[in-house]
């Protein structure tokens, strides 16, 4: 007896599901995780993990910081690049911020609320990581189209027939009253601060430069997260210029903290891609090692 068409299709259908439930659910995982045991490629099948003493403290290929619990930078380290993954390195949250070239106003936070901090724009947070790591490193922090201050130096400019003639108005969007403007005047117009909730949308959006280098003291991958926001690396550049704050700190000399540095600095991805880069987990392990460091 033969059975209906539709049945011996959906049996067929059911049969192709379990075997390739059983070849690709469980024999294809059993069979490469026992081929990420052999000796040479378990290390990094297990996860990179990197271990001090007998404590596992992170993994070569994932970030993480190296701050106290306020978040404030160990000057005993060097320090990561910034993450937006989560609250900081998550790998369950691995992700960028999402914000491009554009994104030059802040959200102003709300003064009647609190708990509200607003929502600071790319270049702000670009202007403010710079400023902080300046003060750190001791260098000038300052970027074009930054105030002094750490945020973006973007003007709502406002135009008698709206975007042509005379300037009639001005305001500096990224600091809220009372905040003293970046520039007390623009083509012989005051500026003014900025006032949550009002609204400045009928004004041009114009990022004012400043006087700031063309190339500055911060490198960008200080400054900007990754796209994964799980970079355990950072660039040569930025890390010769932690290199004398943590020589400093830790009792030595520049020179050693550079020999440490190029033990753990990458060349180029078959060796003309991207940049080198210096893993930071590791070399902070190794000063501990080599250099403890001792609180004074």
């Amino acid at each position: 007896m033969r059975l209906p068409s539709w049945i011996s299709q959906h049996l067929a259908a059911l049969r192709a599901l379990l075997v390739l439930t059983v070849v690709l659910g469980i024999v294809y995982p059993l069979v490469i995780t026992g081929v990420a045991q052999i000796p040479g490629l378990k290390h990094n099948a297990d996860g990179s993990m990197v271990k001090a003493g007998d404590t596992t403290v992170g993994s070569s290929l994932i970030g993480q910081s190296f701050t106290d619990k306020d978040g404030n930078p160990l000057v005993q380290y060097f320090q990561s690049r910034p993450s937006a993954a989560g609250d900081g390195y998550d790998p369950t949250s691995t992700s960028a911020s999402n914000l491009g070239p554009e994104s030059v106003v802040d959200t102003l936070p709300d003064p009647a609320n609190k708990d509200d901090t607003g929502t600071p724009s790319l270049l702000t947070q670009v202007c403010s990581r710079s400023l902080a790591v300046g003060q750190l490193e001791g260098v000038d922090g300052s970027r074009p189209f930054c105030t002094s201050d750490g945020v973006g130096a973007v003007l709502a400019v406002f135009y008698r027939d709206g975007s042509t003639g005379p300037v009639t108005r001005v305001v500096s969007l990224n600091q809220e009253c009372p905040a003293t403007p970046f520039i007390s005047e623009y083509k012989g117009v005051k500026v003014e601060c900025a006032t949550f909730g009002d609204d400045y949308s009928k004004g041009v959006v114009t990022p004012i430069r400043g006087d700031a280098p063309d190339h500055p003291a911060v490198p960008s991958d200080a400054v900007t997260a990754s796209g994964s926001g799980l970079d355990p690396q950072i660039s040569v550049a930025y890390a010769d210029l932690q290199a004398s704050r943590v020589a400093r700190e830790r009792g030595t000399s520049v020179d050693n903290v550079k020999k440490i540095v190029s033990q753990y600095t990458t060349g180029r991805a078959l060796g003309f891609m991207g940049e080198p880069a210096v893993n930071v987990l590791q070399v902070n392990l190794a000063l501990d090692k080599q250099y403890p460091y001792h609180q004074n």
